[in-house]
């Protein structure tokens, strides 16, 4: 594997485009690595690099602007790059002496990273590839203690707690709302007859209709259902915290992962909808016990928690001797 010089500073950098998932990604690794991010960038390339990133052009130096071509100049110890966006920007800053890690497949040779960290059913290999199964979070014991002290109001709802974690539309899954409204009508049902409580909410690509859905069909049980920020703060550590078995749609990589995380049986919905990638991670939870697909019954079963941070952590701190 190519080794960058040693760099001449030792703070970090965390990268991504600001989406949600690819933000948490680099700060769960930064985390679990022990570094305190002294900077955390946003970017969005100018063309073309926005459309052939991280292909490196003449004048990639200037991809984002002149305040990223300054700071190139005093590049740091390490740069946590995730998504395709911050790929050119950690590949540009390992080649001004920074130890570059590329969290997700950049689609170019894993070569010009000093690290590049791939869920596996993405299929990338390589001597400086680290795989993983499902995607890089913050979710462990310690999380999920800190959650329940933040949502402790979540303690008095009856259990069993039922969380609900609804997505959306993605590449690779297509929103049927005949099929939420079947296992909504389901699931309300089961917790009228059995009791307990429900903790659900939607996600920032959960369609309208699919939210008052959710709201319509779960409002009348003990708990509560959150649908945007007109309910409050997103309570979606609290709804890991507090579950004693989760329900989530299978859109969600990121989602999945987290609440793989937890001590708390999953059961996937819209396995049938999801294909390509996605379906190849869901597929592997399925086989490893770790989820099983919603029905009715909603039958208890054992679990390990699913914590691929901190074994991912360990190895990048070997490789790159941190």
């Amino acid at each position: 594997m190519q080794q960058s010089a040693s760099p001449p500073r030792q703070d970090a950098w965390a990268l991504s485009d600001g989406h949600a998932g690819n933000v948490r990604q680099a700060q769960a690794l930064a985390a679990a690595l022990g570094v305190e991010p002294t900077r955390e960038w946003t970017l969005q390339a100018r063309a073309p690099w926005r459309w052939l990133s991280p292909r490196r052009l003449p004048g990639a130096d200037g991809a984002f602007g002149d305040e990223f071509a300054r700071a190139l100049m005093q590049a740091p110890g390490l740069a946590i790059g995730c998504g395709r966006q911050a790929a050119l920007a950690t590949r540009l800053l390992r080649e001004h002496g920074a130890r570059a890690v590329q969290i997700l497949d950049p689609r170019i040779a894993p070569r010009h990273w000093d690290l590049v960290i791939a869920p596996e059913h993405d299929g990338l290999r390589g001597d400086n590839v680290i795989t993983l199964l499902g995607s890089l979070h913050s979710v462990d014991d310690l999380w999920l203690a800190a959650a329940r002290r933040q949502f402790a109001a979540f303690a008095q709802w009856p259990q069993p707690r039922t969380a609900i974690l609804l997505g959306g539309t993605s590449a690779h899954a297509r929103f049927d709302a005949a099929a939420l409204d079947a296992w909504l009508d389901a699931l309300a049902r089961h917790l009228a007859r059995e009791g307990g409580s429900v903790l659900a909410t939607a996600s920032r690509r959960t369609p309208g209709a699919a939210r008052a859905a959710l709201r319509a069909k779960l409002a009348h049980l003990p708990g509560m259902v959150w649908c945007d920020e007109r309910d409050g703060a997103n309570p979606y550590a609290g709804l890991l915290g507090w579950a004693d078995r989760i329900v989530c749609s299978a859109d969600s990589v990121n989602m999945l992962s987290e609440a793989a995380a937890t001590a708390a049986p999953v059961y996937a919905t819209g396995i049938a909808a999801l294909r390509g990638r996605p379906r190849r991670f869901v597929d592997s939870l399925l086989a490893s016990g770790r989820i099983r697909g919603f029905d009715a019954t909603l039958a208890p079963f054992a679990v390990e928690p699913l914590r691929e941070t901190a074994r991912v952590a360990a190895q990048v701190r070997q490789r790159l001797g941190l």
